[in-house]
């Protein structure tokens, strides 16, 4: 039976982005896509991909034409937001600055003819009041909402930064935002490390089912961490423990619960995925195109 989902490779995986993976440029990663089998790509909106400081009109219509000529589906951009990055300091406009950098990639994806954009929410800032930076969010998220809405473009939260990354403050924050382009781009990886299996990761999805428009699977193990104390002779377990990434289905991650609450919630939308950590057996071409092939043969089970 076909998987009921559309397979993307995200760009991520070959920008060099972790210690010792490999880089590969817009051109070539779009071909080793086709060389994969890929037929739909995720592109980084920034250095060493598709920042909009290097792509002009004539890039954009290049790339464009590129895409058409290996018949790959652009299915979204992915943007770097981080709508409390400032905050502590009063007078800075975190929500506008944010919303005016959503707004010129929004410009780039409906250049590109693709309909989403992948964004975040904040990173936690001590110092400030929660509430002041979680208002911060919800202000920028609709004034980003209002800005791509003008070229046709819808929004996907990841739920990756400090800020409603839990699957209930997220649909909290969706619900509070309200704009019809702003949708979840929801994940396995942060309800695992959270804690979250079985059932309750089901819940989860549940939960998000309203919001969810994106997924990126992404599969860890986790590795406990100890210091050694001399004066001891022993080893002292540390708060946070090491993540490493593996091929998929070689994880921890719950991915059988999760997908069990996407068949239930009716998502048969695009599965992205991507190699963005410290890769079990490396970070050369061979190894990253190896789990790229396990990624389609696992999604197809």
């Amino acid at each position: 039976m076909p998987t009921p989902y559309t397979p993307v490779l995200h760009s991520v995986s070959y920008a060099g982005a972790w210690s010792g993976h490999s880089l590969l440029n817009v051109d070539a990663f779009l071909h080793k896509a086709v060389e994969l089998g890929f037929r739909s790509v995720a592109l980084v909106a920034k250095r060493p991909h598709v920042s909009p400081l290097d792509y002009d009109a004539a890039a954009r219509q290049a790339l464009k034409q590129r895409l058409r000529e290996l018949e790959l589906e652009l299915a979204a951009l992915m943007g770097y937001t981080d709508f409390t990055s400032g905050i502590e300091r009063p007078g800075i406009p975190c929500a506008e600055m944010n919303a005016g950098y959503v707004e010129v990639l929004a410009q780039l994806a409906a250049d590109l003819e693709t309909p989403r954009l992948r964004i975040f929410t904040g990173y936690e800032r001590a110092g400030v009041s929660y509430d002041a930076q979680y208002g911060e969010i919800v202000k920028g998220l609709r004034l980003a909402s209002q800005a791509a809405a003008k070229y046709g473009v819808t929004l996907l939260v990841q739920n990756h930064h400090d800020i409603a990354v839990h699957h209930e403050q997220m649909a909290w924050l969706l619900k509070e935002v309200d704009e019809p382009n702003c949708k979840a781009a929801f994940d396995a990886w942060a309800p695992f490390l959270q804690g979250l299996k079985g059932q309750a990761m089901i819940e989860a999805v549940k939960t998000m089912a309203p919001w969810i428009a994106w997924t990126t699977v992404a599969d860890y193990v986790i590795q406990p961490r100890f210091k050694y104390d001399a004066q001891l002779v022993n080893y002292v377990r540390q708060d946070s423990d090491l993540v490493r990434a593996v091929p998929p289905g070689q994880g921890q991650v719950d991915y059988v619960a999760f997908f069990e609450g996407l068949r239930a919630a009716g998502y048969t939308g695009h599965v992205a995925y991507e190699m963005c950590a410290v890769l079990d057996g490396g970070g050369s071409i061979e190894n990253l195109d190896r789990t790229a092939r396990v990624f389609l043969e696992w999604l197809a089970r």
